[in-house]
């Protein structure tokens, strides 16, 4: 049961780990993009904004369902 409850904690810091570096490298690139796109086109500035803030409340959505996920696992794990 000592190797289960360590593969689990294993797997929850992975699932919480590459949650987050996907969603850092997911929003820099978007706001990478959106920085390029608004020096472009100015005045499409407003439009793409209310996009960009969308599509970072999804982002970061996903990766909060993965860390409460992960969550349960550990606990529902350690717990018995």
């Amino acid at each position: 049961m000592d190797q289960v409850n360590g593969l689990v904690a294993l797997a929850c810091g992975l699932i919480i780990g590459l949650g987050a570096n996907g969603a850092c490298i997911g929003i820099g690139m978007m706001g990478g993009k959106y920085l390029d796109s608004s020096a472009r086109q100015p005045e499409l500035m407003n439009a793409l904004q209310v996009k960009m803030f969308l599509l970072i409340g999804l982002i970061d959505a996903a990766f909060i369902i993965g860390t409460g996920i992960a969550l349960w696992f550990g606990t529902s794990t350690f717990l018995k």
